[in-house]
């Protein structure tokens, strides 16, 4: 396996491997964690890669979808993506690559990106993943784990590659939707899970500067929730909720080879 992963090409209604890079950019894509054959909600992955691929153009993606959860391995820790290429010729769109999953931590450190929102289209997961990547690297040579993009009044919208939420008091809150950020599955189940625990939930627009003293946390499919431990001259509360709602996340992982996950 590369340090890529194994890269599949869906024709013929059945996954492929190619071992050459493809010119085309990436259209859509998703990625989620497989543990051992467990995953979570990967139902929700698939909805939303296949509703972002139909604002481009009608397919039916459930075999793709099948073949994609039987050529997950049930033993070890998995990365996969799922990708669209709408420059290829019909019939060649879909890809797959099987990718082994990276080191997970519990907690990461911030960087507020020093530049406007390079995004393209913060809306759909895909077309901006390389710049993001990129984001993620400037973030690391400034001594931090993650980049914060900020909209253009300078509020927190989104990480680079994550989700950004904090908690003011007893209250989770997240980014409205005045500002540009990837609709994000892990920060729809992270409020879920705290309202179903009898917590407030808010949206609203916070500068950086706003959540001093807040728990700030980083999700993402890969890491789960990230307690964040430092963000420049930010003075951050202690992770007082992490650990719980990291055991509540952890209790949604279900088989990736169940029949009811392979359907959007």
């Amino acid at each position: 396996m590369s340090v890529t992963g194994d890269f599949f090409q869906f024709t013929g209604g059945e996954l492929n491997p190619i071992d050459h890079a493809i010119p085309t950019t990436l259209s859509v894509a998703d990625s989620w964690l497989v543990s051992n054959g467990s995953t979570r909600v990967i139902e929700r992955h698939f909805a939303r890669f296949s509703g972002s691929v139909t604002k481009i153009q009608q397919q039916d993606l459930s075999g793709f979808f099948e073949a994609v959860v039987s050529a997950i391995p049930l033993q070890g820790d998995w990365f996969p993506r799922i990708e669209f290429r709408k420059e290829q010729n019909p019939g060649e769109q879909l890809f797959f690559r099987l990718r082994q999953a990276p080191i997970r931590t519990l907690t990461c450190s911030l960087w507020s990106l020093d530049e406007p929102d390079p995004r393209v289209d913060a809306q759909v997961k895909g077309p901006d993943l390389s710049v993001c990547q990129k984001l993620r690297r400037k973030a690391n040579l400034h001594g931090a784990d993650e980049a914060v993009i900020l909209d253009a009044n300078g509020n927190v919208a989104d990480g680079a590659l994550s989700s950004i939420v904090w908690w003011r008091d007893d209250v989770l809150c997240g980014p409205d939707n005045s500002t540009e950020w990837l609709p994000s599955i892990t920060r729809e189940i992270v409020f879920e899970m705290a309202n179903q625990a009898g917590f407030e939930t808010a949206f609203v627009n916070s500068k950086p500067e706003d959540l001093a003293g807040c728990e700030v946390w980083s999700l993402s499919a890969l890491q789960g929730i990230r307690g964040v431990s430092h963000w420049q001259n930010i003075p951050i509360s202690n992770l007082k909720r992490l650990s719980s709602f990291r055991k509540r996340l952890a209790l949604l992982t279900n088989s990736s080879q169940s029949d009811d996950l392979s359907i959007a």
